[in-house]
């Protein structure tokens, strides 16, 4: 195997297990925390990281060399994520037991082949709409938890919530390719504006305060490997591997693994609904890279 290859293999690895976790500390992080302060914490813990990477791989400079149309562009981009992305979810998350709430937000990439006809001026093929009417299906299967005919979802603000935030992720994922910075430098940006729009929130509809020492180890891990470090793992394993789709499809462990520390870890019962609405998300994904294969 490539040596390179083989590194690659190791970052996507490491940040699908990393990303595994995050379940579980974001609804340990919220016995602490309130999901503003939650946000607030886990973005300046994220600035850190940026910050030392950067002066690790010798870019630290680099990243303020930007202009005024660049910092603009972040300000917007900012805002939808990391600001309202994570506002939503970890309120989702403070509503919802961890494997509700985890499972609808992978429903993002079902939502990005919606939006990308509006916004990209794509057509909607049928590969398109069977992919989302799966994963649609999947999310009616988790919240309902078994009570497939009542159409009674439990928590439904909650359900809402969690997958809303897949579709705030896909315009942000999509504004985001439009801009040509490095990785680093727009992930970088986006949090500082995103952690100046949490504090003006916290300041306004919560407190300022830090947490007791639990709390802030919660709060830290949050900001290490969900916002920041397993980022970096993500995109060196994307450029070194050979082929994207030698890697990219390992992420789709991360949901399943998760139900493990879930479970183990949070004590939480899994729904045999929770199971097969996650496969019937996964498998709409799947639907949709194979229209986006036949595209290429």
């Amino acid at each position: 195997m490539n040596p390179n290859q083989k590194k690659a293999y190791i970052y996507a690895i490491s940040a699908v297990l990393l990303w595994s976790t995050v379940a579980v500390s974001f609804k340990i992080a919220l016995r602490y925390v309130d999901f503003l302060q939650l946000l607030l914490f886990a973005s300046f813990t994220a600035i850190i990281v940026y910050i030392i990477i950067a002066f690790i791989d010798g870019t630290f400079g680099e990243l303020f060399k930007t202009n005024k149309y660049e910092l603009l562009y972040s300000a917007f981009v900012g805002f939808l994520n990391p600001f309202l992305y994570y506002v939503v979810l970890f309120k989702a998350y403070s509503l919802l037991p961890a494997q509700i709430a985890q499972p609808l937000n992978y429903l993002w990439p079902a939502v990005l082949v919606l939006l990308s006809a509006p916004l990209l001026g794509e057509k909607l093929k049928f590969l398109n709409i069977l992919s989302l009417f799966v994963g649609f299906t999947g999310v009616y299967i988790i919240s309902t938890r078994g009570n497939f005919f009542g159409f009674k979802i439990e928590q439904p603000l909650g359900v809402a919530l969690a997958a809303g935030s897949s579709v705030i992720w896909a315009f942000s994922w999509i504004f985001n390719q439009k801009d040509k910075r490095s990785e680093q430098k727009k992930l970088f940006w986006n949090f500082i504006f995103g952690f100046f729009y949490t504090l003006i929130a916290v300041l306004l509809f919560s407190e300022l305060k830090l947490p007791e020492i639990k709390g802030i180890f919660a709060v830290m891990y949050v900001g290490l490997f969900e916002t920041g470090i397993t980022f970096f793992f993500w995109l060196k394993a994307l450029q070194l591997t050979e082929r994207n789709d030698k890697i990219s499809n390992l992420i789709f462990f991360s949901p399943f693994l998760a139900l493990i520390f879930i479970h183990f870890v949070l004590g939480e019962k899994i729904f045999y609904t929770t199971y097969i609405g996650l496969i019937l998300i996964i498998a709409g994904i799947f639907i949709s890279k194979i229209e986006l294969k036949s595209k290429k």
